[in-house]
């Protein structure tokens, strides 16, 4: 009795079988689908490998493409597969016992906004993983995906996040002479952007080169006489230029164990923060240097609308970024409820005394956590409902003010490096809160999507 007391039930050196890496996700239990393991396996390698290079391309998190992965090749018989995730590419190593390995390797170097797609793959995993679909339809049904054109047009996208901008700006306490300049700059924004693309220009200089835009044309405005604050139309116009989705990736992939993947995917959102803070201090510089009176940037502006006006623009705002990174319609209107609900929290919590850096980061955590329930009950994965919910929490004025400090202030850099630091602080948080939500809410959701409940009802 003592010895099976203190003995442990397993060998503590153990490997574990990768298929128990599933425990938790929306895919545990795969129903395996039995006949032709050994002669198919390539051809399930293969899709294996087109699922994960979608995930990546349209911004799956490393976890999820990796559970994909497992599902996929459990579901088809492949029991013995080791994954290999960085921040490009995805190595797959089916190594049968007594039988020589076989390796696969595929490298991700383009992405694109496309949740639709995203959340396409997401069902076509959780269908095989409840044995609905065999190789050969769920091959089909993958050309289809990557195929399949958006859900709205290139120009409904680019207006989107024109209007996106400004209803930021009213949302911060910006004038209407302050939304409309944020629209016409963010338009100018995307023209540019799209016309550098074409010439092959790196993400770097684009977004170093948008934030350069929407700070200078805030100037020029100002100094028209257009009643506006150059704060608060820069804060929203850049918004949309900050890597929030890969940097809740990121977090998230540091958390759940994939540092080499997080490094990357780190240095690549550090990288366009960083362009975007070039592109701000440029913008001012060439706003003096053209003579235009740099105005007095530390007040937030004229004054915020009613939190009821705040919560209809949260939600409009919401409903834009949708559109703009293509999230299919369906889940438009559940994403802009998710961001209310996170946006009642961010009042409640600041009413309460939380403070402008604690309250993002508690408003994030419920988010994440309703944007898992959300999401998986209408068949997307999380990520596709929290970034979208996340965005109005960003603190653009303050990335700005920080920039101005630098820059104008030159005297006084030591307050402007706090300030840059405070900020980014704040954006990690808000990606740490994210993923912390989408943890606890997990026991919630577990079987959700998987093959449990249909196990359960033929019992």
């Amino acid at each position: 009795m003592l010895r099976r007391l203190v003995q442990s039930e397993a060998p503590p050196t153990a490997p574990m079988n990768i298929v128990e890496r599933l425990a938790g996700s929306p895919y545990a239990n795969p129903l395996v689908q039995a006949g032709g393991v050994d002669a198919s396996a390539r051809h399930t390698l293969d899709l294996a490998l087109d699922l994960a290079e979608a995930m990546f391309r349209y911004g799956a998190g490393a976890l999820e493409v990796e559970a994909s992965i497992i599902a996929v090749t459990a579901a088809f018989g492949l029991r013995d597969v080791e994954v290999d995730i960085t921040n490009q590419s995805v190595v797959i190593n089916y190594a049968k016992p007594d039988a020589v390995p076989l390796t696969v390797m595929r490298v991700v170097r383009s992405w694109t906004n496309n949740y639709a797609g995203l959340s396409q793959v997401h069902q076509l995993v959780t269908d095989i993983v409840r044995g609905n679909v065999d190789r050969t339809a769920a091959r089909q049904r993958m050309e289809e995906i990557t195929h399949r054109p958006k859900p709205y047009a290139r120009w409904m996208a680019s207006s989107a996040s024109a209007v996106f901008a400004g209803t930021i700006v009213a949302f911060i306490g910006g004038s209407f002479a302050a939304s409309l300049v944020a629209v016409f700059t963010s338009l100018l924004v995307e023209l540019v952007s799209r016309t550098l693309g074409r010439w092959r220009i790196p993400d770097f200089f684009t977004t170093s080169a948008g934030s350069c835009i929407v700070t200078f044309l805030a100037l020029a405005f100002w100094q028209l006489q257009v009643p506006l604050s150059p704060a608060i139309v820069i804060a929203g116009g850049i918004i949309m230029l900050l890597p929030t989705g890969r940097l809740v990736s990121a977090v998230q992939d540091a958390i759940n164990g994939f540092p080499v993947t997080a490094a990357g995917r780190f240095l690549s959102a550090f990288l366009s923060f960083g362009a975007l803070v070039a592109g701000i201090s440029i913008g001012l510089v060439a706003g003096s240097l053209a003579g235009i009176r740099v105005p007095d940037v530390l007040q937030a502006g004229q004054g915020g609308y009613p939190v009821v006006v705040q919560a209809l623009l949260v939600v409009l705002a919401t409903a834009l970024v949708c559109v703009t990174e293509q999230t299919r319609p369906a889940m438009i209107l559940p994403t802009a409820l998710v961001a209310l609900f996170g946006f009642t929290v961010y009042a409640l919590v600041q009413a309460g005394g939380l403070g402008d850096r604690l309250s993002p980061a508690v408003a994030a955590v419920f988010i994440g956590f309703a944007a898992r329930l959300v999401a998986l009950k209408l068949g997307s994965p999380q990520l596709v409902v929290a970034v979208p919910a996340l965005l109005f929490l960003l603190p653009g004025f303050a990335i700005f003010r920080s920039m101005y400090t630098l820059t104008v202030h030159a005297g006084d850099p030591i307050t402007g490096m706090f300030g840059l630091l405070s900020a980014l602080t704040v954006i990690l948080a808000m990606a740490g809160g994210a993923v912390l939500g989408d943890n606890i809410a997990r026991p919630l959701t577990r079987g959700w999507g998987s093959n449990e409940g249909r196990r359960n009802r033929r019992r």
